[in-house]
């Protein structure tokens, strides 16, 4: 029997273990439950790749460059890094995101963290993959404002990506797939390492406090941010009203106008590294942890749109403090991420 298991007596003590909700101690827990627990939370090693862009180490590395290279935007100074940035977790530390032209934009810069596993992106949903987001934000005017075709007419004139993209395509052909081909590649390559909670599961009882292992069953029980939050990644990929946007600020309802559940309803993020993500909520308005848990525990504006799963939790200051300290334990330690010597010199014609 796993050490994690020896020890237990009780199911209020193996919910505080696995971080399970238990509703009631009517009935024991199998040993294969408390597998199908450990199975749900358990990092994921392999990364999806869909089949008509299947991973190379070639393309991954493309893609990096390109991910990198200012020279994907008008001003030829601002890369994806600017608002996706590896060391803010993939995201860019504002309330808004910041474009080409200095303006703040409407929303928070999603993470990246785990965008393989995302099956459509975007605050709103509008996205249908990885690929589709490449040149939406390229070519948007107050994103990187760079038209495709001078994108495509740009990377043609270097010779080192002219031969990368003839090593990862064959035909060397510079397009607008390719480019979305080798970007996502790279960004599907963007993984969230494991943390002290992973270690936790694994078995290790001393990888994380005891606040945290109480904040483990408010998660999953009285505090129920399970219910959105799920999964190895934490999060369900759904969207939901939390009662806190207002006016044109409507999120799916964009996608979906004559749908009232839609209203007001925004991406699930991951809660992956959420300890350097701030600030929260998809338009930066919370700045911390403590904010957070404290919004969610007024429940929000209610009306007919608010999800299900919003409503008042009467958490406790103490209890406030331990889920708090549950959700730290989702960030890894500090990642280096390899920075790619970018490509350039101008293409001589020949005559």
């Amino acid at each position: 029997m796993p050490p994690i298991i020896r020890k237990l007596c009780g199911c209020v003590v193996a919910a505080l273990i696995l971080g399970v909700v238990v509703q009631t101690c009517a009935r024991a827990y199998t040993g294969s439950q408390v597998t199908a627990w450990q199975d749900e939370y358990r990092h994921q090693a392999a990364i999806p790749f869909p089949d008509d862009n299947p991973y190379s180490a070639a393309k991954a590395d493309l893609g990096r460059s390109l991910f990198f290279d200012p020279i994907l935007s008008g001003s030829r100074s601002t890369s994806c890094t600017s608002c996706h940035n590896p060391g803010l977790s993939w995201g860019d530390g504002l309330a808004r995101a910041t474009g080409d032209g200095g303006a703040a934009m409407a929303l928070r810069a999603p993470t990246l963290l785990n965008v393989a596993w995302t099956l459509v992106l975007g605050w709103d949903g509008k996205f249908r993959n990885v690929e589709a987001v490449t040149f939406a934000a390229i070519s948007g005017p107050i994103i990187m404002n760079l038209p495709e075709a001078e994108a495509i007419e740009r990377l043609a004139e270097i010779p080192g990506y002219v031969r990368a993209f003839a090593d990862v395509f064959g035909d060397g052909r510079i397009t607008r797939q390719n480019i979305e081909f080798a970007l996502a590649t790279y960004e599907r390559t963007i993984v969230s390492a494991p943390a002290s909670f992973d270690r936790w599961i694994g078995g290790d009882e001393e990888a994380i406090s005891p606040a945290a292992k109480r904040g483990s069953t408010l998660f999953t029980g009285k505090a129920g941010c399970s219910g959105c939050h799920n999964g190895w990644a934490f999060t369900d990929g759904s969207f939901h009203d939390i009662g806190t946007a207002r006016g044109d600020d409507i999120g799916r309802g964009r996608q979906f106008p004559t749908s009232l559940k839609l209203r007001f309803a925004f991406k699930v993020p991951t809660l992956r590294d959420v300890a350097r993500r701030a600030p929260y909520m998809h338009d930066g308005s919370v700045p911390t942890l403590e904010g957070v848990v404290d919004l969610y525990n007024r429940g929000g504006v209610e009306r007919p749109s608010r999800s299900l799963e919003i409503r008042r939790l009467g958490l406790t200051a103490n209890e406030r403090v331990d889920l708090i300290a549950f959700l730290r334990t989702l960030t890894s330690d500090p990642v280096h991420v390899l920075v790619p010597i970018l490509p350039r010199g101008v293409k001589i014609a020949v005559d």
